[in-house]
């Protein structure tokens, strides 16, 4: 006797064997517009955790289910390699980044085979290959020549652990511990600190190398509109990101000493009714003015010594100093004080504000810690009355000033000052920044540039790419900056001795268009096919976490988008639908090696433990990990597994159809249009809950009589596809034992072989009477019923039901029914059944007809024989009646003895 227990290690490696024979998951190089799903390439970090083994079984069983269903199917892998740990961890280990990283490959790619993932390894890529860095350095070229690479000055966010610059979105606030900044718009406040490493950041000033995203930000914004396959939550996440407001620009004169004559200092607001409540300006420590009035005040010098120190730590609303120098408030006239604040952002809109501090949170704290009077020119529109000296009032209202304003709503208020105000004009500003790609580490894309005393920068030849990494050599700082044979070169332009950019780019540009280069990962003469590219994109499922929204995911589309611009591309947005996979949680905490409660993928079975990540729940919920949990999953394997194999060994089977045998080949029908639409729309959760039905509906069916040969394969072989793409170990065993053409990962998906828009009817018929018996048999105290006989209302009353329920005229409904000669023959029941609807109009369901619903019951009679052990009749009332009054469309009577 065969084997009845199924061991997923004991076939893995067979069926391995079988799909890379038969090339299954290889897509035909002359596929047209195959179905490209895609999970966020990981980072090489040596081994698979549970939110891999979540993200990609998500894209597995999708494409899985897609090429079953006759698509061309994408689904590619490779490594994101590049980056600090890897470099950190050679250092660690005495070895260098590559060794390391491609030691983590093996390893994580030997996982993502055990767990049986169906990934086209023909096109897999490595960032950190020179065969694939050398087209970023290729990009870099392009951009640079189409204006879209800026080389400056900069105050950079400087992280001391890493020795390496951060890019904004890098920089995060300590409680949280989240990889991400903050997405509601506003700048970072609190202590900040690395992403990676959680080390307090500094800030420092150097050249650096920056992708002028900027040039994108409305185009970014405004594609978020047509991004309905996004989740809104990214969507917003992005947009706040990007900060757009629409305001105006306000230029006050300012006098004192340090200031030449008059000086003019420009201020973004979008509260420009609120001017005539300006009571100070304040100046970041960074602004120009800040620096002059410096160099005359040592008071103020010593505050911008003691603000630089404490770099991006925690920002005190309260810090700041008044200077000697003074504005005019270009409305009213006024001389204001002049602040230096640590709140004040240079990077944000001009780093200069008016300080209104009845109507601003943060002008009103400045404001209390420094005694700076506030005036409220904006009532409530109620005319309630307002208190600014415990907390500012700032909605719109009605301005309260002395001017031909007074009494005007602030939206007019607004437009009014635009036009009549010299000193203001329209603005609009992001809160966005470029994109600084530079990081002063080894393990990166060398940046193409030659620095020479004559030319400066300079281009390296397209001819000369790929600039490749020189042997690794630890030490403290930069690498490349150590190794004279790297650093020392020609220049290109002149011929002079110069020397090669030190900086290696940022690695979210490895990953802002590596799905573009699976598409073609062998062409050697251009980074992508652009013919390929326009038919196969966008890439229809992409599946990653939120924490990416506004790093990796916005990148994605500003590199599509530059591309496009170059002519490499004809679409402008890489991805149709995004999935944000939710965490696995065990303890209530998301796994971590710090918080020691991480399981392993492969301790429970690396299938079983991929079939309870899909079953547990919604993929972008979070779940509990729980031992029980998983234990439903291994249960369900072992089920259909011995279900399979002791069919195979010839179990008794019969040729004649009875009633009960229809209806279980109805309920196959059932979960297949059920499962198909789970599936569409990546409910894996629901699509296993049903599969686990049909197990157990299937198996009683056998339990109950010999089973119909037929119905009871066609039961199992459909079983069988259904779980493939979720099991796919499972799935190709249960489909070699039933006899299926070919491996089951190549097979049709299961078709329901009769009507099924109405499923959801049946089912809910079947599943109510069930629980009516049960209920009757329970209050009744009925242990061990005689007989059971289920009545199903006369045809009259299902007419009647159908007539209310899509009447547009509820108060003529029943006078229209009685209108009918056949329904005036029945009479008093006809108008009093009619009447009791007409008050449910609004509320009725649709029902079967009267002849489905009795051979639907006739067929479904078998499983109350089989639970109770007992004689079931199904009929159908007469007209009139005891029975026809108790009888209603989707609720027969029931009569048990």
């Amino acid at each position: 006797m065969a084997e009845r227990r199924y061991d997923q290690g004991r076939v893995k490696e067979y069926w391995q064997y079988v799909w890379d024979r038969e090339d299954v998951y290889e897509l035909d190089e002359d596929a047209s517009d195959p179905t490209y799903v895609l999970g966020m390439f990981p980072y090489t970090s040596g081994n698979l955790h549970m939110g891999h083994v979540r993200n990609y079984t998500i894209t597995d069983a999708y494409a899985r289910y897609r090429r079953m269903q006759g698509d061309d199917v994408l689904h590619p892998m490779g490594w994101d390699a590049f980056g600090l740990p890897a470099e950190n961890a050679a250092y660690e280990r005495r070895t260098d980044p590559r060794a390391w990283t491609q030691l983590c490959i093996d390893r994580m790619r030997e996982g993502m085979e055990s767990l049986g993932f169906g990934y086209d390894w023909s096109r897999e890529i490595t960032t950190c290959e020179p065969s694939y860095y050398r087209w970023n350095q290729h990009f870099f070229r392009q951009f640079y020549e189409a204006g879209l690479v800026e080389y400056e000055a900069a105050t950079v966010n400087w992280c001391p652990d890493c020795e390496t610059v951060l890019a904004d979105a890098q920089v995060v606030e300590a409680p949280d511990g989240h990889r991400e900044s903050a997405d509601d718009g506003e700048p970072f406040g609190g202590s900040e600190v690395c992403w990676r490493c959680e080390t307090p950041v500094e800030t420092r000033e150097l050249d650096q190398w920056f992708f002028t995203i900027t040039d994108y930000a409305e185009e970014l914004l405004a594609g978020l509109d047509d991004l309905d396959g996004w989740p809104d939550s990214v969507r917003e996440i992005q947009r706040n990101w990007i900060g757009k407001q629409e305001g105006a620009q306000v230029t006050f004169d300012v006098e004192g000493p340090g200031v030449d004559s008059v000086d003019a200092v420009d201020v973004f607001t979008t509260r420009l009714d609120t001017i005539a409540g300006a009571t100070y300006l304040a100046v970041s420590p960074e602004h120009d003015l800040a620096e002059r009035l410096a160099a005359g005040d040592d008071d103020v010098a010593a505050f911008l010594e003691t603000a630089r120190a404490e770099d991006n730590g925690e920002v005190v609303a309260e810090a700041g100093i008044e200077t000697d120098a003074t504005a005019v408030n270009p409305l009213t006239g006024e001389q204001l004080p002049v602040y230096v604040a640590s709140y004040v952002l240079d990077d944000v809109g001009y780093g200069a504000v008016m300080g209104v501090p009845a109507h601003n949170e943060r002008d009103h704290e400045f404001a209390t810690e420094h005694d700076i009077p506030m005036t409220v020119v904006v009532e409530p529109a109620d005319g309630s009355a307002v208190d600014v000296g415990s907390e500012p009032f700032t909605d719109d209202g009605i301005l309260a000033v002395d001017s031909d304003l007074d009494g005007v709503a602030s939206g007019e208020a607004r437009e009014r000052l635009l036009s009549e105000l010299d000193a203001a004009a329209p603005e609009v500003t992001y809160r966005l920044r470029d994109w600084l790609i530079s990081r002063q580490r080894y393990w990166g894309t060398p940046i193409p540039i030659v620095h020479c005393d004559d030319c400066g920068p300079v281009l390296v030849p397209e001819s000369d790419l790929p600039i490749e990494l020189p042997e690794y050599v630890q030490t403290t700082g930069n690498p490349l900056a150590e190794s004279e044979a790297f650093v020392k070169t020609i220049c290109p332009e002149c011929g002079a001795p110069a020397e090669r950019e030190t900086d290696t780019m940022d690695t979210f540009v490895d990953s802002s268009w590596y799905f573009l280069r699976f598409l073609s990962p062998d062409l050697d003469d251009a980074p992508f096919d652009s013919k390929r590219a326009n038919d196969w994109l966008p890439i229809d499922v992409y599946v990653g976490g939120e924490e990416h929204a506004i790093l990796h995911l916005l990148y994605i589309r500003f590199f599509t988008r530059a591309l496009a611009d170059i002519g490499l591309l004809d679409v402008r947005e890489p991805v149709r639908q995004l999935i944000n996979q939710g965490t696995v949680l065990h303890g209530g905490q998301k796994m971590s090696k710090t918080g020691g409660n991480v399981v392993s993928p492969h301790e429970y079975g690396a299938e079983t433990t991929r079939l309870f990540v899909l079953s547990a729940a919604h993929p972008q919920q979070d779940f509990e990990w729980t031992a029980r949990s998983v234990s439903s999953a291994y249960d369900l394997q072992q089920q259909l597994y011995d279900m399979t194999q002791s069919f195979v060994e010839r179990a008794a089977v019969r040729d004649g159809r009875e009633p009960h045998d229809e209806y279980v080949a109805r309920e196959i029908d059932r979960t297949v249009a059920a499962v198909t639409a789970d599936y569409e729309r990546f409910r894996f959760h629901r699509a296993v809950s049903e599969i686990r039905t049909l197990a157990g509906l299937v198996g009683q069916y056998r339990e109950y009589d010999t089973p119909n040969e037929t119905v009871y394969r066609r039961g199992l072989r459909v079983l069988a596809r259904l779980i493939a793409p979720m099991a796919p170990f499972l799935g190709e065993e249960m489909w070699n034992l039933l006899r299926g053409d070919g491996p089951v990962a190549t097979a049709a998906w299961p078709e329901p072989e009769s009507a099924v828009e109405r499923a959801d009817l049946e089912r809910s018929l079947v599943e109510t009477l069930r629980k009516d018996v049960r209920e009757i048999c329970d209050v009744a105290s009925i242990d061990d019923p005689a007989t059971i006989e289920v009545v199903v209302a006369p045809d009259w009353k299902f007419r009647v039901h159908e007539t209310v329920r899509t009447s547009d005229e509820t108060d003529a409904v029943v006078g229209e029914i009685m209108s009918d000669k056949a329904m005036q023959q029945i009479g008093a029941p006809v108008q009093e059944f009619a009447t009791a609807l007409q008050a449910e109009n609004r509320t009725l369901q649709p029902v079967l007809s009267a002849d489905e619903e009795v051979t639907l019951l006739d067929r479904a009679a078998w499983l109350l024989r089989d639970e109770f052990d007992t004689a079931v009749t199904v009929r159908q009332a007469d007209r009139t009646g005891d029975e026809a009054a108790k009888a209603a469309p989707g609720k027969p009577a029931i009569y048990i003895e």
